[in-house]
């Protein structure tokens, strides 16, 4: 037989089975994950026509596409037009929407999660003080600098935050734990964002980033490693003293100091919201005529 790909076609169909469970559509995704996990479909490897793999599981063409489908949205399996359904070459998508799915679905307590970025990203400063490269190194520096203009901007801030924990993860050359990273920090998103409404939290933030560059520029991953778990340690104090904040829970932004006319401003207008309808504002008695329109 001279066409390889009628070949491996026929080996797959030679090890697929009629269907036996109640839901069709889910016994034709576990087979072919059976398959892919056993190596008769490998990465990059088309699927069988539709027509035939229907043939093969004695399922109808909706039950087919209802499976396939499932497995494409996963990452496993990559659907074109004209190239037909192959298994997919990168299986970072997939593990990223299972690992996603689990962190979503099940309640994680946040010092919990912290403590695993703590983890995670020491291996990632590490690994990036001894990959780096001087482009690397430049790009972590640029958005360093970015990061030092939107000291007055918590949302901006909080952006870059992300984009300097990727990137280092990036650089670090392990997908999976750029996934991992990236994955915590996003359930992680709401809670940081909030944080940083802390006094200081901004500049603070900005000074442990810059001793992480400081130690990769070094090439020193030791230093990479401790610097980053100090960094993550003194956030989880932030978000512990953003917890003890009645002002901060209440979504009052106290990052910057106020000055005495808008106190005295907030004061003036605390008081005219307390006073009573009918209380004189000059110190001398209501009016009868007042009394009665207040009233009213």
């Amino acid at each position: 037989m001279r066409n390889p790909q009628l070949r491996r076609d026929l080996l797959v169909e030679s090890k697929l089975r009629k269907v036996q469970k109640k839901s069709i559509s889910e016994d034709i995704t576990e087979q072919i994950m059976d398959l892919i996990a056993s190596g008769d479909l490998a990465p990059g490897q088309r699927l069988p026509t539709e027509r035939d793999l229907c043939i093969n599981f004695g399922a109808s063409r909706s039950s087919l596409r209802e499976a396939l489908r499932c497995l494409s949205i996963v990452g496993v399996l990559d659907a074109g037009v004209r190239e037909g359904t192959s298994v997919a070459v990168n299986g970072d998508k997939f593990l990223g929407k299972v690992m996603e799915w689990r962190l979503i679905t099940e309640k994680h307590e946040i010092v919990g999660l912290m403590d695993v970025r703590k983890a995670l990203e020491g291996l990632s400063a590490s690994s990036a003080a001894t990959r780096a490269t001087d482009g690397d190194i430049q790009t972590l520096e640029q958005i360093l600098a970015r990061t030092k203009k939107a000291a007055n901007d918590p949302k901006m801030f909080s952006a870059l935050d992300l984009e300097f924990h990727i990137e280092l993860a990036n650089v670090s050359g392990n997908a999976v734990l750029r996934d991992l990273v990236s994955m915590i920090r996003s359930q992680l998103a709401r809670v940081l964002t909030r944080v940083l409404l802390l006094p200081n939290a901004l500049p603070l933030s900005y000074e442990e980033h810059s001793k992480i560059v400081q130690a990769i520029k070094r090439r020193d991953p030791q230093a990479a490693k401790e610097a980053m778990e100090n960094h993550l340690q003194l956030a989880v104090e932030r978000y512990r003293a953003y917890n003890d904040s009645p002002t901060l829970a209440m979504g009052v932004d106290v990052r910057m100091p106020r000055s005495p006319k808008t106190i005295r401003t907030e004061k003036k207008n605390s008081s005219n919201k307390n006073q009573s309808p009918i209380a004189s504002t000059n110190g001398r008695a209501p009016s009868s005529r007042n009394v009665k329109a207040a009233r009213a």
